[in-house]
């Protein structure tokens, strides 16, 4: 008998009333979506260190750093290890008992005239275990529903699955299935997902692209030249494209 999938309520409950997992969260360009989620529930106290948004470009620099562009990887990264750091820095009690994670992402809402693509880069630093190393999961997703509160519901549900999927689930894959739990690929789609990190060394996340295709999650997988996974937009940003159709031989 298939196992009964959880809510975005449910997932929250657990992560809350689980002992190990405290963490940060930081949310830019979408309000707190996803820290709402855990505190409406109850028990957010045992999950949630810290919640912040640097919305302010000048702010958000002060604190990761000066970036060309704020809704993009290298700026997500930026935050991932800037909120990570922090917590064991500040919380040296809890190192031995307490499995650290950092959740940010920064994201394009529906803007007031409905003339961009709302899309956004979501990242999850996090050990499996106390004392452990970090891990890495990092996924691109475009916002399909045509109106902004809706893109706000999707991004916010979208956070609880990454979170429950990488802390509770072992099996790479199911975490990518999991991803949309609550959610359909007419309100998101997720186009890039890389799981990484001393605890995932045998995740190979060309695989994992592939995956998305076949799951229907995306619609195409993108690699570069040395394999590793690509976003198609962040690739081609400002870039001059030429598309050659391939003719097989006989």
């Amino acid at each position: 008998m298939e196992e009964k999938k959880l809510s975005t309520q449910e997932k929250a409950l657990r992560i809350n009333l689980s002992k190990s997992i405290y963490g940060s969260f930081a949310e830019i360009g979408a309000g707190q979506e996803v820290a709402a989620n855990f505190f409406k529930v109850g028990g957010a106290s045992g999950t949630i260190a810290k919640t912040m948004s640097a919305y302010d470009m000048k702010f958000s620099d002060a604190i990761y750093g000066v970036c060309e562009r704020y809704v993009c990887e290298d700026r997500l990264l930026q935050m991932l290890s800037h909120e990570y750091q922090l917590l064991p820095e500040r919380l040296p009690h809890r190192i031995a008992t307490t499995r650290f994670f950092a959740y940010a992402d920064t994201v394009e809402i529906l803007n007031y005239e409905r003339t961009n693509q709302g899309h956004g880069w979501i990242g999850l630093r996090f050990q499996l275990r106390p004392e452990g190393p970090y891990n890495d999961c990092v996924v691109h997703v475009k916002l399909l529903d045509n109106d902004q509160l809706q893109q706000q519901v999707s991004l916010g549900i979208l956070g609880v699955n990454m979170i429950y999927g990488c802390l509770m689930i072992k099996d790479p894959e199911a975490i990518i299935n999991s991803l949309l739990d609550g959610l359909t690929t007419r309100r998101m789609e997720v186009d890039m997902f890389r799981l990484s990190g001393p605890d995932f060394q045998q995740v190979d996340n060309r695989l994992m692209a592939l995956k998305l295709v076949k799951n229907g999650l995306t619609k195409v997988a993108m690699f570069g030249p040395d394999g590793s996974v690509m976003q198609p937009s962040e690739a081609l940003y400002k870039r001059n494209v030429l598309v050659l159709r391939a003719v097989s031989g006989r």
